[in-house]
């Protein structure tokens, strides 16, 4: 009904215009919601567009065009307001309409076509499966759950997908770092590497291995130690010493390669399922789902990296220099060329990434988005110049950053190094706050700007925690409800109540508000914007708990009081539209 209305006002702009300025009548019709309810429900900038070329005052220009509006049965004044706005108010009919179209909607009330079914795919999270994701992965889990939804609740026929670097050097740290405290465990003791995995997590995984193999992967301390250069004094800090410590690491897992053999793809392989496991888990308990897990590892084994360089080679791209191969990134924008094939031969992550965005392409989507921390921002302009080099259609590409998140307990900011074990895990967040709060909390902001997770305000049940509050409102209906139905009302027979019955100025603002969910809907999904959902739903909360208080919803009059519960049922009904497309449950009882 919101959008028959505005398509509708948007009809009679159409034909004023077309009488008072038939050489503008291709003018777009910008129709926007007044922030005051005095000044209308929708109001239109038309006559300042137009006023220019009329060579008149645009006050007199929207004279005009109001004095050229066609009869409408839903329009119940305009009014021209400051430079030449046109402010329309709706009859009440008009705005109580919405009830009736929520309640005969349900769960798809809201629902657009905007999308019009084009694939778009949204690649997010994509942590390296080295460690038990923590509170900075959640805010991206969150974000790109909730834009996936929201895309597809607009009308896109959306793609949820998790790139799995399961090849390179992080991975190879991970294992040797299992393998280091299996070792251990069989008394095999060497200086455990400050710059490998120290978590509690690669204790686990060695003891696995332990206890499913006994002492099959053994070798003599002083055999993993040999020709590997010594490490710096614990205390040095220095870009030397932080050097010399990774020189060390390196020579350990070729050594660890050398002597394992064969079976090394194993110790490799079971570091990597154990926590692509734990993290398929903690995302599914999240409420966080993907249709496709994609293997870094697949685009080597395919020989598609291979090809994707050598694609670039021949249109001219890649240049030799110290026996590597450079991408002339530079001509694109980046600040400088990048390496994509090291002198030793190796593809770099860059490689392997140019490769993958490649692959996305192939695959047919009409949009592709990637949800990166806002620490690599730095990487958009190499990633867009590798797809104009492949001759691909750049522009298909957006890349919505997510800053990180901060938690804080008792004032306290607490560490997230994945390597050093000091983290908090997104697990042991949503333990504590619960997944709704994580949820939520974690969109209530622009994903680009800063985020401190106060703890104590998600925990606490009152109306300053958001989530609670739109929680609460919904727990309220459901009582009025339950109350309405034991007294022999029936929800089937709700559509037939006398909205008409509904007049005083809560109900109206109500109402209004309730029409507006599919424009945000359209608004939030265009601007990859979730978190407008969030601040819509506490608006729509705050509407239905102001008129609760003032209003009694349970009245003698039969009449009145099936109105109210319509009113009130079908602002259940959006609550519970916006809070799945954020993930958010809603109780029926608090």
């Amino acid at each position: 009904m919101t959008q028959d209305l505005r398509t509708h006002i948007a009809a009679l702009l159409k034909a004023a215009l077309q009488s008072v300025a038939p050489d503008a009548a291709d003018t777009a019709i910008v129709l926007d919601r007044p922030k005051q309810a005095s000044h209308g429900d929708f109001a239109s900038n038309l006559a300042l567009q137009i006023a220019k070329a009329m060579k008149r005052s645009p006050r007199d220009v929207a004279q005009l065009l109001v004095s050229e509006l066609p009869a409408s049965p839903w329009v119940e004044k305009t009014e021209i307001a400051g430079p030449g706005f046109i402010n329309f108010t709706l009859k009440p009919a008009a705005k109580l309409k919405v009830v009736g179209d929520v309640l005969a909607a349900g769960a798809d009330y809201g629902r657009s076509t905007a999308g019009g079914k084009q694939k778009i795919q949204v690649e997010f999270v994509s942590a390296n499966p080295t460690g038990p994701l923590h509170v900075g992965h959640g805010r991206g889990a969150a974000y790109g759950a909730s834009l996936s939804s929201l895309l597809a609740f607009a009308g896109w026929d959306v793609t949820r997908e998790y790139y799995v670097n399961d090849a390179g050097r992080q991975m190879d740290i991970l294992g040797l770092s299992t393998w280091l405290r299996y070792l251990e465990l069989h008394n095999e003791h060497l200086p455990f590497p400050p710059n490998a995995y120290q978590g509690d997590y690669v204790r686990g995984m060695a003891k696995q291995m332990q206890l499913a193999h006994r002492d099959k992967y053994v070798k003599k301390a002083a055999d993993v130690l040999a020709n590997t250069p010594g490490l710096p004094d614990a205390a040095r800090a220095d870009d030397e010493a932080k050097n010399q410590r990774e020189l060390h690491l390196d020579a350990l897992i070729a050594n660890a390669k050398t002597l394992l053999g064969e079976d090394w793809a194993y110790v490799h392989n079971h570091a990597l399922t154990e926590q692509l496991a734990d993290c398929r888990d903690d995302l599914e308990e999240f409420g966080v789902h993907f249709e496709v897990w994609f293997s870094e590892k697949a685009l080597y084994d395919t020989g598609l990296v291979a090809r994707c360089i050598e694609r670039m080679e021949k249109a001219g791209h890649i240049y030799l220099q110290d026996g590597a191969k450079w991408f002339r990134s530079t001509a694109f924008g980046d600040e400088k060329d990048r390496v994509v094939q090291r002198e030793n031969g190796l593809y770099t992550y860059f490689a392997s990434d140019i490769a993958y965005h490649l692959n996305k392409f192939e695959r047919g989507f009409d949009k592709v988005i990637n949800i990166w921390g806002a620490d690599h921002h730095g990487y958009i302009p190499r990633v867009t110049g590798a797809l104009q080099a492949l001759d691909l259609d750049a522009a298909k590409l957006h890349v919505a950053l997510v800053q990180f998140a901060v938690l804080y307990r008792n004032g306290q900011k607490a560490s997230m190094s994945t390597r050093s074990g000091e983290f908090v895990t997104l697990r042991d967040l949503r333990r504590e706050v619960g997944n709704d709060a994580c949820r939520f909390f974690y969109v209530l902001r622009k994903s680009d700007q800063h985020l401190d997770f106060d703890l104590d305000l998600a925990k606490s049940q009152s109306n300053e925690n958001p989530v609670y509050y739109i929680q609460y409102a919904h727990a309220r209906i459901c009582s009025v409800l339950n109350a309405w139905t034991e007294a022999g009302g029936n929800e089937a027979e709700l559509a037939k109540a006398d909205l008409g019955r509904l007049d005083s100025p809560r109900e109206l603002a109500l109402a209004a508000k309730l029409a507006e969910f599919r424009e945000v809907i359209e608004a939030a999904a265009a601007d990859l914007a979730p978190h407008s959902i969030a601040f819509y739903l506490k608006d729509l909360a705050a509407e239905f708990h102001s008129w609760y208080n003032a209003e009694r919803m349970l009245v003698d009059d039969a009449a009145l009081k099936d109105a109210r519960v319509a009113l009130a049922a079908a602002v259940r009904r959006t609550i519970r539209n916006g809070m799945a497309i954020l993930g958010v449950s809603c109780p029926e009882s608090m």
